[in-house]
């Protein structure tokens, strides 16, 4: 990761061999916006030589890559590879809840849980002893002899009878426990340095600033509204446990999506 004050001078003499470039290939600067899929000011701050209202220094590091690449143009001093490194900044999480209320709101989700349990197997397994300790009566049945028209004496319950009577067929009542719920989470991993935004619902600001590699950040559901995040091919998304593909999202290795109450990423429009 490089200083954010070679920006300007990065700019200033990028700008003008990406524009000879351009003029040489006969290309207009909506041709190039279009090849690029980026906007046409975004070209024309590029070649302005004052690319400093395009974002952070890794944005237009980005972009002009992709410009340099479409032309078949080489800029690798002018942006300043061979400056001396600085360590990433450092980020300071704005949401942290205390281990104490942590705590407590476990212990609380359990003991719902319990509550719901008992509620629903308790009534059940009240009814299934009742059923289960009443007897069945057998009741004799008279015998009609229809050639004389007398009544036959009751015979003695068949074999048939006496099984079903000492042999009670128990209801068996069925308690199925209670899903836990789930929590859609969302996570960062950076297997290189990136520059990340992560914003609240609200639209506050979670997270902002450059991350590096072997670093993670979580976020539990309906935590994050937007992310945006600089150099994506170096960061690995995970929604909910799967690996999200950041392509359908991502312009200039820039990605930026949003997510839904219901877990679900949505690209944001420029």
């Amino acid at each position: 990761m490089y200083s954010n004050e070679a920006a300007p001078e990065m700019g200033a003499s990028c700008g003008v061999r990406l524009k000879q470039a351009r003029e040489k290939a006969g290309l207009s600067q909506e041709d190039v916006a279009a090849s690029l899929k980026i906007p046409v000011r975004v070209i024309r701050q590029l070649e302005s030589g004052d690319p400093s209202q395009l974002g952070a220094p890794v944005f237009v590091r980005g972009q002009m890559r992709s410009y340099a690449r479409l032309l078949g143009v080489t800029l690798e001093d002018e942006m300043g590879y061979g400056a001396s490194p600085v360590a990433p900044s450092v980020l300071v999480s704005h949401t942290h809840t205390p281990r104490v209320r942590r705590v407590f709101e476990q212990a609380t989700r359990r003991a719902i849980y319990i509550v719901l349990t008992a509620a629903i197997a308790v009534p059940i397994w009240m009814a299934s002893k009742q059923q289960l300790s009443k007897p069945r009566e057998v009741e004799s049945l008279e015998v009609a002899t229809a050639a004389t028209g007398s009544t036959a004496t009751p015979s003695a319950p068949s074999a048939t009878t006496a099984t079903a009577t000492n042999h009670r067929t128990p209801l068996v009542a069925s308690m199925a426990t209670l899903p836990a719920a789930t929590q859609s989470a969302l996570s960062l991993n950076f297997t290189g340095n990136s520059w990340v935004e992560v914003r609240s619902a609200d639209g506050r600001v979670l997270e902002s600033g450059e991350l590096g590699a072997g670093q993670q950040r979580s976020y539990s559901a309906n935590e994050v509204s937007r992310v945006v995040l600089g150099n994506s091919s170096v960061v690995e998304v995970r929604q909910a446990g799967r690996t999200v593909d950041l392509t359908p999202f991502s312009r200039a290795n820039v990605a930026r999506f949003t997510l839904s109450s219901d877990g679900s990423l949505t690209p944001v429009s420029d």
